[in-house]
């Protein structure tokens, strides 16, 4: 019978995700993510190959709940603010703090980290994707800023926070390699994000 790392199954289910999450960090100091297979996995965490199943059928799925996991605080606190009445342009200035600063915790660092890209591709998009939440309030302050006239018509917005998310990964990528660059790319972010959403360009063609 598998030991129990924890005063019940609740804590020994939450103990075996954490142990899991760092198993993955370690081996991705050592080795390319395609390398990595649910053995490498099993083996770096104390679990038996078989118990691992109990968890995720395949590396893949098991990204996508570390992910879930993971980013579940992040989500919370983007709901939170985007909830707010505030103007736009505040709660838009907050999401993007606490996006970067996600990025240091070394829960999300499996996301975050540079060069993830592989591991980032095997993340569904969308609907099913971990982060969906978090561009869907995003969208949600966008519109309500340009419906109070704070933001200009970007048109598509959908595609706009597609557009900036690529600088905040950007933003994110930096932060993971060096955290003491946090308030200078959340600073940068900004301006960046911002200066999108309330420049007064010209009529699109």
């Amino acid at each position: 019978m598998p030991r129990i790392r924890g005063a019940s199954i609740g804590e020994h289910h939450e103990q075996v995700w954490a142990d899991l999450a760092e198993a993955m960090r370690q081996l991705l100091l050592e080795r390319d993510y395609e390398s990595i297979t649910l053995g490498h996995l099993a083996a770096r965490a104390g679990l038996a190959r078989n118990t691992l199943y109990n968890y995720a059928r395949d590396k893949s799925a098991l990204v996508l709940a570390l992910a879930e996991r993971a980013g579940l605080p992040l989500r919370e606190r983007v709901a939170g603010i985007a909830a707010r009445p505030d103007p736009a342009e505040q709660r838009m200035g907050e999401i993007v703090a606490a996006v970067l600063e996600a990025a240091t915790d070394q829960a999300l660092w499996l996301v975050f980290r540079p060069g993830a890209g592989p591991l980032v591709a095997d993340l569904p998009k969308g609907p099913g994707g971990p982060f969906h939440a978090v561009v869907t309030e995003v969208e949600r302050v966008v519109r309500d800023g340009i419906a109070r006239g704070e933001f200009r018509d970007v048109g598509d917005v959908a595609l706009a926070v597609e557009l900036l998310s690529g600088a905040m990964r950007a933003g994110a990528e930096r932060v993971a390699r060096d955290p003491a660059a946090l308030e200078a790319t959340v600073a940068t972010a900004r301006e960046i994000v911002l200066a999108f959403l309330t420049c007064r360009a010209g009529p699109r063609r």
